[in-house]
């Protein structure tokens, strides 16, 4: 999980020091993918996540930015300003996904924002 967490790291500074910030999150993704990509590793993006409830599994309109090699989602966003719901949005994926790390990673900043959680 700490080499799949590195790949994922390496590969937004890669992609937030080539293209810079402003751009759509989706054009982040797709670059993200393809440097994950390059380095061997797998990536799904926009992953739907069901949810269970009450024994009974349900389509949601929930879906992860990216899940890396089955074990690290990165949740990407490209805002002026970063919510606390988008940390609640990572955790409630995390839980329901059964996934253990997370990155909530904003491109649209100077510096490269990202939270890490576990």
């Amino acid at each position: 999980m700490e080499r799949v967490g590195k790949i994922v790291l390496d590969a937004a500074y890669k992609v937030h020091t080539v293209l810079g910030p402003g751009l759509l999150e989706s054009v982040y993704q797709t670059a993200m993918k393809h440097v994950i990509t390059t380095n061997n590793a797998l990536v799904e993006t926009e992953v739907k996540l069901p949810i269970t409830f009450e024994g009974v599994k349900l389509e949601s309109a929930l879906r992860i930015d990216m899940l890396v090699e089955k074990c690290v989602i990165a949740e990407l966003k490209s805002v002026e300003t970063m919510n606390p719901v988008y940390e609640a949005q990572l955790m409630t994926y995390l839980r329901l996904s059964k996934t253990r790390l997370g990155f909530l990673v904003n491109f649209n900043m100077p510096h490269l924002n990202k939270r890490i959680v576990v």
